[in-house]
C-alpha cells in the first residue's frame, strides 16, 4: 500500500502542476510515472507498476471503453470515411515505419515490420480521453476518430492472433450471439434505478460480462467492454449510464497514465528510438489529414480529425508485449507513446484555434465535393437559434414554440439532430466551432440566439462568431460555472445565466405561488 500511496502523491502533484500552466492533468500523470520509475528504488519502493495500479490501469481503460460503446451508433463504424481511412492509414504507416525501423534499429526484417505495425496505431484511451473532455465525441469529428480508433484495435487483434499464436477458438463465435442479449441488457438497465445501483450495473457490463465474459471466449476483455457499450447504447439511460460512470473512470485512469510513463527507464538506444519517432509523429498526423480529405472531409474536420489521432497507440505496447520478436522494443516503444502524448495532449486542447489559424493554407487542399454530413445548412424561415440541442437546449426551443415563435436548433451531434427532426422539431446538424458554417449561413432573419451547449469554448467561438457577422439581435448564454458568466460575456454575449442557480429560482418561485394559492384557499 505504500507504493500505491506514493504513486497517488506523486499523480496529484505533478497533476497538479501541470494545470497550472494550461496542460492537462494526464500529462503530469505520464511524468509522475516516469519520476517514481526514476526516485522510487531510492525510497526502498519497486521501480515498476505492482499488481494494485496495473489492476486499476486495467479497469480504467475497460470502462473508458464502455462509455465510448454507450455514446456511439453501430452504423457509425461502416462509414466509408472510417472503414477506409482505418485501413489506408494503417497500410501506408506500415509502409513508412518498417524501412525506418529496419536501417536504423534492427537487422530483423520481421521485428521492422511488427515494430512498424505497433506504431500505425493510434491512442484510443488518449483521443477518447481529449475528445471526451471538450465534449465532441458527438460531433462528426469525433465519431470519425473514434471509429477509426475501433477499427484500428480491432486490426491489433487479428496481428495479436497470427504473430503470437493466440488465435481465438471456436467459442469466439459467439461474439456474433451478442446483439441476442440486448433485450436483457436492456431490462436489466430498466431495473436498475438511478443510484448507486446503476453505476454498480455499469460496472457489472463493462468488467464482468464484457471484461471477463470475453476473455473466457478468448477474445480481449477491453473489445468486451467496447461491445457492452454499443449494445447498450440505444437506451434512453445510456447517457446517465455514462455519467454515474464519469468519476469513477476518470480514477482509474490515472493508474493508466502512470503505468505508461512506470513501463521503464531508457537507456540511450531507446532514447535514439524515441526522438526519431517522434520526429516523424507529423507524418503520421499528415497522413491521415490527406486520407480523410480524400473521402470528401473538409480541410477543419480532417484538420481537428487527424490532430486527435495524432499520437502512438498504447495498444502497440500490448502488441510488442504479446509477440516475442517485438518485445525488445517494448521500452523504446513506451518512451515514443509516452513523448507523443506530452505532444499531443496540448496541441489537441487548442485544436481550433490552430485550425483557425492556418485555415486558409488548410483550405487549399479541400475537395470541391463535400461530404453529405457536411453541406452547408439553410436556416429557413427561422427567427431564433437555439445552439446544442441537449436537455438546456430542447426546453428553450419547446418555450419559445409555445410563444409562437420558429426557432431552429443546431446541434454538433449528428444523431441527436436527426432524431429531433424525427421527431417534428426544425433541428439541424451544425458545429458552432465551424468556421465554414458561419461563412455560409444567412443570419439575416433571426433575432435572438440562445447558447445552450455545456462546452465553454464552443459558446465562446459562437457568441464571437455572432458578433463578427455583424449581427445586433440578443444573445442569452446559460454557464455551468461561475466563473465561465464573464468570459462568455465578453466574448459577445449580452445576457448570461448561471443554470443550476436559474433552476433554484425557478423551484422557489413555484414553491411562493403554489403557497399563495393554499393560502388563499
Amino acid at each position: 500500500m505504500v507504493f500505491e500511496a506514493f504513486s497517488i502523491g506523486a499523480a496529484f502533484v505533478f497533476g497538479l502542476a501541470v494545470r497550472q500552466i494550461g496542460l492537462p492533468p494526464l500529462v503530469g500523470f505520464l511524468a509522475a510515472g516516469f519520476c517514481i520509475n526514476l526516485v522510487g528504488p531510492k525510497f526502498g519502493m519497486p521501480s515498476t507498476t505492482g499488481p494494485i495500479l496495473e489492476y486499476i490501469a486495467d479497469l480504467g481503460v475497460m470502462i473508458l471503453l464502455f462509455t465510448i460503446g454507450l455514446k456511439l451508433k453501430l452504423r457509425q463504424i461502416a462509414e466509408p470515411q472510417v472503414v477506409g481511412g482505418a485501413l489506408i492509414h494503417f497500410a501506408f504507416s506500415v509502409a513508412l515505419f518498417t524501412p525506418i525501423i529496419r536501417l536504423l534499429f534492427t537487422s530483423d526484417w520481421m521485428t521492422a515490420v511488427l515494430v512498424g505495425i505497433a506504431l500505425a496505431f493510434s491512442s484510443t484511451v488518449l483521443s477518447a480521453k481529449m475528445l471526451e473532455a471538450k465534449r465532441e465525441l458527438g460531433s462528426f469529428h469525433g465519431r470519425t476518430a473514434i471509429g477509426i480508433l475501433i477499427v484500428q484495435d480491432i486490426i491489433a487483434l487479428v496481428v495479436l492472433a497470427v504473430f503470437a499464436g493466440k488465435m481465438p477458438g471456436p467459442w469466439a463465435l459467439l461474439i456474433f450471439a451478442t446483439p441476442l442479449l440486448r433485450p436483457v441488457l436492456f431490462k436489466i438497465l430498466d431495473l436498475a434505478g438511478h443510484d448507486e445501483v446503476l453505476v454498480l450495473t455499469g460496472m457489472m457490463l463493462s468488467l464482468v460480462i464484457g471484461g471477463v465474459g470475453f476473455e473466457l471466449i478468448g477474445l480481449k476483455g477491453e473489445i468486451g467492454a467496447l461491445v457492452m457499450g454499443l449494445l447498450l447504447s440505444g437506451h434512453p439511460k445510456s447517457g446517465e449510464l455514462s455519467k454515474s460512470l464519469w468519476s469513477l473512470k476518470e480514477v482509474f485512469l490515472v493508474g493508466f497514465f502512470l503505468s505508461i510513463g512506470m513501463s521503464g527507464l531508457p537507456d540511450w538506444d531507446a532514447l535514439a528510438f524515441a526522438a526519431v519517432i517522434g520526429l516523424l509523429l507529423p507524418l503520421k498526423g499528415l497522413l491521415f489529414f490527406f486520407v480523410l480529405l480524400a473521402f470528401k472531409l473538409r480541410a477543419r474536420t480532417s484538420f481537428i480529425t487527424a490532430l486527435s489521432l495524432t499520437a502512438y497507440s498504447e495498444f502497440g505496447l500490448i502488441v510488442a508485449a504479446g509477440i516475442p520478436a517485438a518485445e525488445s522494443f517494448l521500452v523504446p516503444l513506451a518512451i515514443a507513446v509516452s513523448v507523443s502524448f506530452l505532444i499531443a495532449a496540448p496541441l489537441n486542447r487548442f485544436a481550433h484555434p490552430l485550425f483557425e489559424r492556418f485555415e486558409p493554407q488548410l483550405q487549399r487542399f479541400e475537395r470541391v465535393t463535400r461530404h453529405p454530413d457536411e453541406q452547408p445548412k439553410d436556416l429557413g424561415d427561422a427567427d431564433v437559434l437555439v445552439f446544442g440541442m441537449g436537455r438546456t437546449g430542447t426546453a428553450a426551443y419547446e418555450a419559445l414554440l409555445a410563444e409562437g415563435r420558429r426557432p431552429v436548433g443546431l446541434d454538433a451531434d449528428i444523431y441527436k439532430a436527426k432524431a429531433h427532426a424525427e421527431n417534428g422539431l426544425h433541428v439541424i446538424f451544425a458545429d458552432a466551432e465551424d468556421s465554414n458554417f458561419w461563412n455560409g449561413v444567412d443570419l439575416s432573419g433571426i433575432s435572438s440566439a440562445i447558447l445552450a451547449m455545456d462546452d465553454l469554448e464552443a459558446k465562446l467561438v459562437a457568441a464571437r462568431m455572432l458578433r463578427a457577422r455583424g449581427f445586433t439581435g440578443t444573445v442569452v448564454s446559460h454557464a455551468l460555472h461561475a466563473d465561465h458568466v464573464e468570459k462568455i460575456t465578453k466574448a459577445g454575449a449580452d445576457q448570461t445565466y448561471l443554470t443550476m442557480q436559474e433552476a433554484g429560482k425557478s423551484l422557489a418561485t413555484r414553491a411562493l405561488i403554489a403557497d399563495l394559492k393554499s393560502s388563499d384557499n
